[in-house]
């Protein structure tokens, strides 16, 4: 007798015209409920020969698990959480998108959530909605990531997250690594290799791990070659376009100006090209311009802008695949997502 006739004959078990339950794949294969649940969860705790029997018994009776009911049983919703502090618009959605790429073809669905790392709460509502969501995981994005007290809270309660962050903070399981002074380095290096030296930078907010990181690979990269930028040539900012705009008007309505200007983010190197265009600077012939992440304005400002391209979408889905991959199966060793710079058309060697 084949399996779908012995299913559709035990009528005690799953009478004709109601669809199969967890339990019947159970009884009818001769497993424990838990087993079958650990092969619908690609469980690597399953002896393959078991594996393949209820796998071709689900097949044979149609059995279709359903998500809200897995979650129940595991006390989890088939849910990953992405939690942010109020970065810019374009990083959230290509972040959004790496991981619904990730996503897509499983159970699962993502849930966003912002907070406010500066305020005292902000912890304990990140906490409330894990519990309340009943998360699966949580992606924990800079910088919310870069908050130590925040991963403790999460794995206090047994929660798996993966951080994203400019350099390693965390084991190689829970992080993603996004090289951040490297691809400043690499602009630094452009730069010198075009004949400048009079040089400034404009940082992002102190607060973030990845301002600090861009900064010391940009000036690292600089005193490499026996240069060291004066404090008035390092401005710090705030990733946004006004205070690009603050930042340059401090560079560039001296009368020592600098011939090229490294911005930590595209945001701020948009408000020096608005700078420059109202002052007449002409870019690139008069001014340099490099940014980061290489969002899509970099390619939209005129001329377009060379920049450091941090791939995130490429990182949030790599954020995603860690969470939803089978327990166990820890990573050897940390993800990286590196940066590379993209050249355009905003630099050109210094006038003589």
């Amino acid at each position: 007798m084949s399996l779908r006739k012995k299913a559709d004959s035990d009528t005690t078990t799953r009478p004709l015209g109601r669809p199969a339950t967890i339990n019947d794949i159970a009884r009818l294969s001769g497993v424990s409920k838990k087993t079958v649940s650990r092969i619908i969860n690609n469980s690597p705790l399953v002896r393959k020969d078991t594996r393949d029997k209820v796998e071709a018994l689900m097949r044979e009776v149609g059995y279709a698990p359903d998500p809200l009911a897995r979650g129940l049983a595991f006390r989890r919703s088939f849910l990953i959480g992405m939690v942010y502090d109020n970065p810019t618009a374009q990083y959230l959605v290509d972040m959004q998108y790496g991981a619904l790429d990730a996503l897509r073809g499983s159970s699962f669905e993502l849930v966003v959530h912002p907070c406010d790392t500066r305020s005292p709460g902000y912890i304990e509502g990140v906490k409330r909605f894990v519990q309340q969501q009943k998360l699966h995981g949580v992606i924990l994005v800079p910088r919310a990531s870069e908050d130590q007290a925040l991963a403790d809270m999460l794995d206090e309660i047994g929660c798996r997250y993966t951080r994203i962050a400019s350099a390693a903070l965390d084991e190689s399981a829970q992080m993603v690594v996004t090289h951040d002074h490297d691809g400043a380095a690499e602009a630094a290096d452009y730069l010198l290799s075009l004949g400048h030296r009079d040089i400034a930078l404009v940082t992002g907010p102190g607060a973030y791990r990845s301002a600090h990181d861009r900064t010391a690979g940009f000036l690292g990269a600089l005193a490499r070659r026996g240069i060291e930028l004066p404090p008035e040539r390092i401005i710090e900012a705030g990733y946004t376009f006004e205070s690009g705009v603050a930042a340059a008007e401090k560079l560039l309505l001296g009368k020592q100006r600098p011939t090229a200007i490294f911005t930590g983010n595209d945001e701020m190197a948009a408000g020096v090209y608005k700078v420059a265009m109202r002052t007449g600077i002409n870019i690139p012939r008069e001014l340099s311009v490099v940014g980061y992440d290489d969002s899509p304005l970099a390619s939209r400002l005129w001329p377009s802008l060379t920049s450091v391209r941090r791939n995130t979408r490429d990182t949030g889905r790599t954020a995603a695949a860690m969470l939803i991959q089978p327990e166990g199966q820890a990573a050897l060793q940390i993800a990286s997502v590196r940066p590379h710079l993209i050249v355009r058309d905003s630099c050109q060697p210094p006038l003589d």
